[in-house]
């Protein structure tokens, strides 16, 4: 596939040496220029046989997902997927936001593993790694061709975004919510304009996140919100009136998930700090240290998504006060799979 025409805005500004390579490229300035030339985006076809995959953490909170996206355009800066790239023997850096693997016969395989007797009908979700609103999505359709997929099943999906480009999908979203089979998670990490360009540069802004959780909720599907990542020293005093506004533009409920710097992550953030809010830079590391036994990063399951110490319990208690003053009306009931069916079944009605 050719290269996409170039845009503004990275989240990274280096390739960092894949941790499982021996050997590192490091890219020279052309002639006569201060740094290497920015890379414009690549999609590169993505020729897997399976699309659901299974994970067995229990600090995550579905069990079967799919993507239908490898790498990211959004270019968030913290993105704890970026180490996933290295596993494909590229960088979690400008690789991660710039060589995306897209699956094209997505729809088909999906269809293919609903289809099957042996499935067990449960809730899928999607972006469990990497956005499925990401910008390439609104040429591709990969995802918007899943939801159809999805409803025409019946089966339950939740998603998580950060894009404004799942309004789009309205119309499927709501056949889904006929069956309480969806559930659409914004992500909003801060209310301020300019600290996402810096922060999630091809991401959708934080007025227009509000705006889809407005359009969401007004045609009946339920939305929540998480803010994640809390940075603590740089996005954490926004939380009480980021939850005020989510809820007042109608999202059911919210979480919060402290930062977290796995693997390639945390040089890559570090970087980003000194390129971009220097001053904070020790605050924020000094906070992120105290949180996880004065490392950058805790990999045990029940404490990577909350921390420890003193700012992992400020951040749950200011979380607590904000989330009851924000007043949410609550997330609902579980969604349900009584409603999925499969093609056959819907063929033997007529035999």
């Amino acid at each position: 596939m050719s290269p996409s025409s170039k845009k503004s805005g990275r989240g990274s500004a280096s390739n960092p040496k894949n941790r499982f390579d021996a050997l590192e490229y490091i890219a020279e300035p052309e002639d006569g220029a201060e740094e290497a030339p920015h890379p414009r985006t690549q999609f590169i076809r993505d020729d897997s046989q399976s699309l659901i995959t299974y994970n067995k953490s229990p600090d995550v909170g579905f069990d079967a997902s799919f993507n239908v996206y490898r790498g990211c355009e959004h270019g968030c800066a913290y993105c704890f997927a970026r180490p996933s790239h290295e596993y494909l023997g590229m960088s979690a850096g400008l690789d991660f936001e710039t060589r995306i693997l897209v699956k094209e016969r997505a729809p088909e395989l999906l269809r293919q593993e609903l289809s099957k007797k042996s499935w067990k009908p449960q809730v899928l979700a999607m972006s469990g790694v990497t956005d499925c609103y990401q910008p390439v999505e609104r040429i591709r359709q990969l995802t918007r061709r899943c939801l159809a997929v999805l409803a025409e099943f019946r089966n339950p999906v939740v998603i998580i975004t950060k894009n404004h480009l799942v309004t789009r999908d309205i119309d499927l979203l709501a056949e889904l919510a006929r069956f309480n089979a969806v559930s659409v998670t914004l992500s909003v990490t801060t209310l301020d304009g300019e600290l996402a360009k810096k922060l999630e540069p091809r991401a959708s802004s934080p007025t227009r996140r509000l705006a889809a959780i407005r359009e969401l909720s007004a045609a009946g599907i339920p939305v929540r919100v998480l803010m994640a990542p809390v940075i603590p020293g740089l996005t954490d005093h926004e939380m009480p009136a980021l939850l005020q506004a989510c809820a007042k533009a109608g999202a059911q409920d919210a979480g919060c998930v402290p930062l977290r710097l796995p693997w390639a992550v945390a040089p890559l953030f570090e970087d980003w700090l000194q390129r971009h809010a220097p001053g904070a830079k020790e605050k924020v590391l000094g906070r992120i240290r105290e949180m996880r036994g004065g490392k950058l990063y805790d990999s045990r399951w029940g404490v990577r998504m909350t921390g420890e110490g003193f700012y992992a319990e400020q951040i749950q208690a200011l979380f607590k006060v904000a989330h009851l003053r924000a007043g949410f009306p609550g997330k609902g009931p579980p969604l349900s799979t009584a409603s999925f069916r499969r093609s056959s079944d819907q063929l033997e009605l007529f035999t």
